[in-house]
């Protein structure tokens, strides 16, 4: 896998209908992305899908996480137990743009229940697209860790 241009991509049974369609989206853009599932809309648990997404992005193996379900808060809280992620949830373009530009965050969570496809897309692009701005942000992203 290409690091830089790289994905981890998991969620359940309600991200089902967007997953493919987003991996898709990301390989069209020259992404590498590994598949952590779920493969059905088979009812499913959440962490067991936001936990291989946020240990992938936290070793190293790709740069960064989409995590998809119903609200993204599940997915949300459980890849941040995580000492290295910053999984921020999103739900329009703008907040896309502050998880990465103030709270350089690796994983993007999106709550398909109440965004459309095109929507997760814009999300999704938003979030490549921005870098992190550091400055007064990069004091404040340090102490969210605890060790």
């Amino acid at each position: 896998m290409t690091l830089s241009k790289s994905f981890a991509v998991g969620g359940d049974h309600a991200g089902f209908d967007y997953k493919d369609q987003l991996i898709d989206y990301l390989k069209e853009q020259g992404f590498t992305v590994k598949d952590c599932g779920t493969y059905s809309a088979d009812s499913v648990d959440y962490p067991d899908f936001a936990h291989p997404v946020a240990n992938a992005v936290e070793s190293g193996e790709v740069s960064w996480g989409l995590l998809l379900c119903g609200s993204a808060n599940g997915v949300a809280i459980t890849a941040n137990k995580h000492q290295g992620i910053r999984a921020g949830l999103a739900w329009n373009t703008e907040v896309a743009q502050l998880v990465r530009q103030h709270n350089d965050a690796n994983v993007i969570c999106l709550p398909v229940r109440f965004i459309s496809l095109d929507e997760a897309k814009a999300c999704l692009q938003m979030f490549i697209d921005t870098e992190f701005e550091g400055g007064r942000h990069a004091g404040r992203v340090n102490k969210i860790g605890c060790v």
